[in-house]
């Protein structure tokens, strides 16, 4: 019979000691969570006065130019440093290349250079995807059923520039065409935009947490087939490697891994190889789940939002990109 007391066992240390207070627990706590930690994705409309809900995304709003600029406004007063751009246009303005992304005075670039003058201590982060402006709901242009790299690389090389143009810090891509980097770099570099940031979406999954977004921006019932062709598939780890070595090597400023909570592995593998600034993305399924969760009475809804954003940080994320942002702030400032 082991008569060894516990101490004796454990040769004196007991790691309880330290979770005993509140007060302690903070002090030895590893990761924090801070306003400053935050991106705020917000959807674009045309109008004027217009909040509109997203039926699959309790609580967040598709806003017009003049609402998102109130919001941001709020939105930069709780601590958050930046938000991202994603708009829904009219389905008779979308066509097979996504031409209206090249409009200087679309919805993003209108509402980027309103943020400008109202909030100029904000971050404005755009996005050259094609998918809120093809007809297909692809994020490349389709030709024969198959989405083409390098025509659909040209494209938003173009809209990079128009979106720099219109003031954008960070231009991001997300729509995981091969070599898309290096190409944004040197149209931003030609047209004289050396200082505008890169953020690629450099492990973006062929994930099924992507829906509620899809009816945000108005593609949920065009898009035929899937992203798999072009997105990363979610069983693969090395690949995101792969796929990063290549981005920083083309001059990418920020990495994002999109989806977010299903991905802390890749997050942690990007960090650990490259040292680089690391986003990650807590889609609008993420979102949608600890909603409806929280709903039906499964989850204590702020203790989930906190918890979840925690483990990003403890993975090793710089920023997060969430459509909690607001609300977060508000419960930090608490």
């Amino acid at each position: 019979m082991n008569t060894r007391t516990i101490d004796e066992i454990t040769s004196g240390r007991r790691l309880r000691r330290n979770r005993r207070f509140e007060w302690n627990r903070r002090l030895v706590r590893e990761h924090t969570l801070n306003s400053g930690d935050l991106i705020w994705p917000v959807f674009l409309v045309e109008g004027e006065g217009v909040r509109e809900p997203i039926r699959l995304l309790p609580g967040v709003m598709r806003f017009s130019i003049d609402e998102a600029v109130k919001a941001a406004k709020e939105a930069h007063k709780l601590g958050i440093p930046a938000v991202a751009t994603f708009p829904s246009i009219a389905q008779d303005l979308r066509d097979v290349t996504g031409s209206q992304i090249l409009d200087p005075d679309g919805l993003i670039n209108r509402f980027t250079r309103a943020s400008k003058r109202e909030v100029p201590d904000m971050g404005v982060i755009t996005d050259v995807a094609l998918d809120p402006f093809t007809s297909s709901g692809h994020d490349g242009i389709v030709r024969d059923g198959i989405i083409v790299n390098d025509e659909t690389v040209e494209q938003i090389s173009r809209a990079a520039i128009v979106q720099a143009e219109a003031g954008a810090d960070i231009v991001s891509c997300s729509e995981m065409m091969d070599g898309r980097v290096g190409a944004i770099r040197d149209s931003l570099n030609g047209a004289g935009f050396n200082d505008t940031g890169i953020l690629s979406y450099t492990a973006k999954y062929a994930s099924s947490f992507y829906g509620p977004y899809r009816e945000a921006v108005g593609t949920d019932k065009m898009l035929k087939g899937d992203k798999s062709t072009y997105f990363l598939d979610p069983a693969n780890s090395d690949e995101a490697l792969h796929e990063a070595m290549l981005d920083i090597n083309e001059g990418a400023d920020i990495l994002m891994v999109k989806p977010g909570l299903p991905y802390l592995d890749i997050i942690r593998r990007l960090k650990n190889e490259f040292s680089m600034p690391t986003f990650a993305y807590q889609v609008s399924g993420e979102y949608a789940m600890i909603m409806a969760g929280a709903e039906k009475g499964f989850l204590d809804e702020e203790r989930a939002i906190i918890e979840s954003l925690t483990c990003f940080k403890r993975a090793g994320a710089d920023a997060i990109l969430t459509y909690f942002a607001p609300r977060v702030a508000e419960i930090l400032q608490r």
